[in-house]
């Protein structure tokens, strides 16, 4: 009976050490950053966590128009709302690749879905993008950094260079958590 015990005992270790192994060794990298509207005020915040396989960015702002909204990794992390964020520079395109989904050499690393901004003015976002990282191929944390921008209007997936989404309502530079 005992030796059973023990055989239970070694496989339910044996079981659940492959989960155990896939549980990140360390804590996970992290960023946000803050949305200012072009007045200057902070409308909300954004977590970005790195993962092996891209990073997962949460977002949530207020006081937006409703309707969809280009969503969209700026290649400058500069938020000059007096100049319509055009600070934050283009696209986030370290690759040269064409803006858009419906592009065959696109999209551009910084393109992400557009994001539905309901009735009450507020937007609540997860969004994965693979084709970033934090440190290693297509660096957010580059030379001159980079920004999250929220458009005025939808993104076509398609159009050059930036999917005629319109002005660019909001912006928040991306900083380290640590």
């Amino acid at each position: 009976m005992a030796t059973m015990n023990k055989l239970v005992y070694v496989s339910l270790i044996l079981g659940v050490s492959p989960v155990l192994a896939q549980q990140p060794s360390s804590t996970p990298l992290s960023a946000r950053a803050v949305f200012m509207d072009q007045k200057g005020q902070s409308i909300g915040t954004a977590t970005l966590i790195e993962t092996p396989n891209g990073v997962l960015i949460r977002a949530e702002a207020a006081n937006l128009p409703s309707g969809l909204h280009g969503f969209h990794i700026h290649e400058v992390g500069r938020c000059d709302g007096q100049a319509g964020f055009e600070s934050a520079g283009g696209h986030y395109n370290p690759t040269g690749s064409q803006h858009g989904y419906w592009q065959q050499a696109g999209p551009h690393a910084g393109d992400m879905p557009n994001q539905t901004v309901e009735d009450d003015g507020k937007l609540l976002a997860e969004v994965f993008n693979p084709n970033v990282s934090f440190n290693g191929q297509a660096p957010l944390f580059d030379q001159d950094g980079s920004a999250l921008v929220i458009h005025a209007m939808a993104d076509d997936y398609r159009s050059q260079p930036s999917g005629a989404a319109g002005d660019r309502i909001a912006c928040g530079v991306i900083q380290r958590d640590r």
